[in-house]
């Protein structure tokens, strides 16, 4: 996967052919920015300005999202909300400077189940101004794909009947736009694993047989309390980012699998495996947990919130017709008795202002909820305080969960607001919230 380093980084969508089953296999054909599949990786450094001409070579509208970065609103990527779609043989350019180290990603926001899940997203690290103390920084682009018997691509994306369930999950996994081989380590090596869940629907939980990992970074934004996931699970859904410090304890010339088991055991896979070298330790293991520097994130002021409580309701039930005929909306977001309308802000934030919100799962499905331009502060689950209260910018909402979030409303714009189980997004399950 190549890489791009700098402050200027033009992109291509386009038409390709990739190997993404891997040698002696057909190649797929497939959407890809600059000819590469999960890539290229753009790599920045913090508060350095960035720009990035798009010229698009697809035949439909496109559009860059610049997923988890605190940007101004008209470099968001939103057709018909930030920006006009960049039309077919057109181009568009986005400059922002990144007010955020850490790991994030971009991908359209125009035809999105059909032009993300043929292939268009990459990774868009924003770098330290002094590299921690880590020896690898590795990144993981993780998509899912369902594959015919020829090698392409099953027909289909953004259909009723997933939209109105868990999303199109592909049968076949891969890292960094390939079947994964197995990966080199070298035992005592500490390695920054990035991990970026660029699928349209799949949720993921990750465990490293044999290791003990610490997470160090959620979303792009360091923890001052890096932890240990709970019985090794690292839980990541779509659009999410999770950095792991991960320590090659293993021993020279083994092997340990990556077992992904989300949906349970009957489902499980490995995922890759960690191979380790013949090379002695490069040092005794493990060590303690890297504490990345804080982003300059406000904190939000819970004295006067403005509050708001988003109920986000359908699924199978929810499907129907609309009152003029056609197919109604099978996913709503309804704040007190107003509805979600199209672009439509739902509701407005002064600027300046705390928003406290608090989202309401009646549904029986689970919601990766996106917020743009913003990283907010998970409060609570269920009634149940946060602890150690996390930034995000993408939230897991649980079947029937409550969750309440709260972030402090600097960046004026019209902020898009949806579930990043994308087919769920492109039926209903978005809204727009103001600040002004």
């Amino acid at each position: 996967m190549a890489a791009t380093r700098g402050e200027t980084a033009p992109l291509r969508p386009a038409p390709a052919r990739a190997a993404i089953l891997g040698a002696g296999k057909p190649e797929t054909e497939v959407l890809a920015y600059n000819g590469t599949v999960s890539g290229p990786v753009l790599r920045l450094r913090q508060g350095e300005a960035f720009r990035s001409t798009v010229t698009n070579a697809l035949d439909q509208g496109t559009t860059v999202h610049w997923h988890g970065i605190r940007l101004p609103n008209a470099m968001d990527g939103v057709p018909g909300l930030t920006q006009q779609a960049i039309k077919p043989g057109g181009d568009f350019h986005y400059a922002f400077t990144p007010p955020d180290a850490g790991t994030y990603w971009y991908h359209p926001h125009d035809h999105t189940a059909h032009q993300m899940g043929r292939g268009l997203a990459g990774a868009l690290i924003v770098e330290e101004p002094q590299a921690p103390p880590f020896d690898r920084d590795v990144v993981w682009v993780l998509q899912d794909w369902e594959f015919q018997p020829d090698g392409q691509f099953v027909p289909g994306f953004d259909t009723p009947m997933e939209a109105a369930m868990s999303g199109r999950i592909g049968s076949v996994v891969t890292i960094n736009g390939v079947v994964p081989a197995p990966m080199a380590v070298r035992a005592g090596e500490r390695i920054r694993l990035r991990l970026i869940n660029a699928c349209l629907a799949r949720f993921m939980a990750l465990r490293f047989i044999g290791h003990r990992v610490t997470v160090v970074a959620l979303d792009g934004q360091p923890l001052l309390r890096p932890f240990e996931p709970s019985g090794g699970q690292v839980i990541i859904a779509p659009a999410q980012r999770v950095d792991l410090q991960l320590d090659a304890i293993g021993s020279p010339n083994q092997a340990y699998p990556v077992i992904d088991d989300f949906y349970g055991n009957g489902a499980a896979y490995r995922l890759t495996t960690l191979a380790y070298t013949k090379q002695p330790p490069r040092r005794s293991l493990p060590v303690a947990p890297v504490i990345l520097p804080p982003n300059p994130v406000p904190q939000p002021d819970l004295r006067n919130p403005v509050r708001h409580h988003l109920t986000i309701t359908g699924g199978m039930m929810g499907m129907g017709m609309a009152a003029d005929g056609g197919p109604a909306a099978i996913w709503g977001i309804k704040d007190r008795h107003r509805m979600n309308d199209g672009m439509a802000p739902i509701f407005t934030i002064p600027r300046g202002r705390t928003a406290l919100i608090t989202l309401d799962n009646q549904t029986s499905f689970w919601h990766p909820m996106h917020l743009h331009g913003y990283s907010f502060t998970v409060l609570s689950r269920n009634g149940v305080k946060a602890r150690y209260p996390y930034l995000r910018d993408t939230v897991i909402l649980r079947p029937k969960d409550r969750v309440e979030i709260a972030f402090a409303a600097d960046n004026p714009g019209d902020w898009m607001f949806h579930c990043h189980v994308i087919e769920h997004q492109a039926n209903g399950l978005m809204t727009v919230i103001r600040v002004a």
